[in-house]
């Protein structure tokens, strides 16, 4: 019995030996401080780091808003991925508001779904690195308001992260601009968005958690990225459609090298996965023949497809190939110097909302070069209403009271805001006027003439400016 308990106590202190030391191997291990072997004293070998993930390198970084709209640019995609281009998508939102052709999903399990025809529309033309900005899906023509639900702040930090880490050369995005035609307020949210990035991911002052070198090699918080200079920005869209000359223009035409058809086929092939948007669109083609398919592709995208210059800086010709001028060579930033705004010092009007935010913006992003339209314009639900934002201005150093009077076409009524305003001293007082606009005959989708509407104002007597807004009326129109 004496052996027995010897024994029993011998085996009692080896595992307690042994429990000690795997807990101290275990604690060395998960421990968030690495503290490497020494290096021998006389070793002449440096140390190496690794450097940016090269899986997730990009050549052109799209910045689009929901899923299926990287289709309208996907025969261009199909033409850069042949010549060898490395391409990363970024979305601003899930699509959780679109219809559903396919099935009664809707909401945020939509969104579920067309996340996923996203990816496989994407990976149909080979692009696989693909990013979701979480914002929410917003039916208006007003950047401002998507911008506002999308949380604009912390969008634009995810913004400037993504292209801190695929580090592209080129972004292309939606014209950040207010035009007649399709004119969704996400779409123009990407553009900004995308604009901002453009400028901001180069500065390390910026978002600087994201740039500064991870302290542990367990910290979860400092991201390990570096800033990142993108070279060339590029806008299509409604606003690209109508500038011609003011960018490259690529044959939707031409015949891929890889699969031997021609780019609006491989750019077809892709958007059917987008079931729950067309759904009886893609069916349809099923009973069509090769040259009417052929018609309405090339009527949908056009015979060719538009660029606008937005920025570039290695130079290069307005309208020459998007990657002209473009080496390894790595970017410098532009400095961001703001030309001085301009001051008025008389009392004055202007049209304010999204039309006034892009004026700003250009400013300050320094696009002053952008072609724009001579008079604003937008479309409209026919048999609804028109808004129009009217800043009312007053530099002076005296109360002033600024009349405002409205000119409609015959058929459409002014409901509210011409009216006697009294601005303070110093301040910017914010107008709405509400137009009622008439109805289409059945027979129309959207009105043959585009009507202008003007606002004058007067203060004192005299007049003090005129607002000018060109409108076409719609059967169908997203609302302002």
């Amino acid at each position: 019995m004496k052996d027995f308990r010897s024994l029993v106590m011998s085996i009692a202190a080896a595992l307690l030996v042994l429990g000690t030391s795997l807990a101290a191997r275990s604690s060395t291990l998960h421990s968030d401080t690495f503290v490497p072997a020494p290096s021998p004293q006389n070793s002449q070998a440096p140390r190496t780091f690794l450097g940016a993930d090269e899986r997730y390198k990009a050549d052109i970084l799209l910045v689009v808003a929901h899923p299926d709209d990287e289709a309208a640019v996907t025969p261009y995609l199909a033409r850069a991925i042949d010549e060898g281009k490395r391409v990363a998508v970024v979305y601003g939102t899930r699509g959780g508001s679109g219809a559903n052709q396919a099935g009664a999903e809707h909401a945020a399990a939509l969104a579920d779904i067309r996340e996923i025809e996203a990816r496989k529309a994407c990976a149909t033309l080979g692009i696989t690195n693909v990013w979701f900005l979480g914002g929410k899906d917003t039916a208006s023509q007003n950047v401002l308001q998507s911008l506002a639900t999308w949380g604009h702040g912390a969008t634009l930090e995810e913004m400037v992260r993504l292209v801190r880490l695929t580090r592209p050369e080129v972004i292309l995005t939606f014209f950040p601009g207010v035009f007649i035609g399709e004119n969704h307020g996400d779409h123009q949210a990407a553009g900004v968005l995308a604009m901002e990035a453009f400028d901001l991911a180069g500065d390390a002052a910026v978002f600087a958690s994201q740039v500064a070198g991870s302290t542990r090699r367990l910290e979860p918080y400092l991201e390990n990225l570096r800033p990142w200079q993108p070279k060339k920005i590029y806008y299509f869209g409604t606003g690209a459609e109508k500038f011609k000359d003011s960018g490259p223009a690529y044959a939707v035409t031409g015949i891929s090298k890889s699969r031997h058809i021609p780019y609006w086929r491989v750019a077809l092939e892709s958007f059917k996965a987008h079931q729950t948007q067309e759904k009886k669109y893609i069916d349809s083609l099923a009973t069509m023949s090769e040259q009417d398919i052929e018609k309405q592709a090339t009527d949908g995208w056009g015979s060719k497809q538009t660029f606008v210059l937005g920025k570039s800086l290695v130079g290069g010709s307005v309208t020459g190939d998007i990657f002209e001028n473009i080496s390894a060579s790595p970017a410098v930033p532009a400095p961001r110097v703001l030309p001085p705004a301009s001051v008025s010092t008389q009392v004055s009007i202007e049209l304010g909302g999204p039309w006034s935010f892009y004026r700003d913006f250009r400013l300050a992003h320094g696009l002053e070069q952008l072609p724009k339209l001579n008079i604003p314009e937008i479309a409209v639900a026919a048999g609804g209403a028109l808004e129009i934002p009217v800043w009312l201005q007053n530099p002076t150093n005296a109360t002033q009271e600024i009349k405002l009077n409205v000119t409609v076409p015959d058929g459409w009524t002014v409901n509210n805001g011409a009216d006697l305003y009294s601005v303070d001293p110093g301040e910017n007082g914010a107008a709405t006027i509400e137009i009622a606009v008439p109805q289409l005959p059945a027979s129309e989708t959207k009105s043959k003439d585009i009507s202008e509407v003007s606002v004058t104002g007067e203060s004192k007597g005299q007049n003090i400016g005129t607002i000018k807004l060109r409108v076409q009326l719609r059967s169908h129109s997203l609302p302002q």
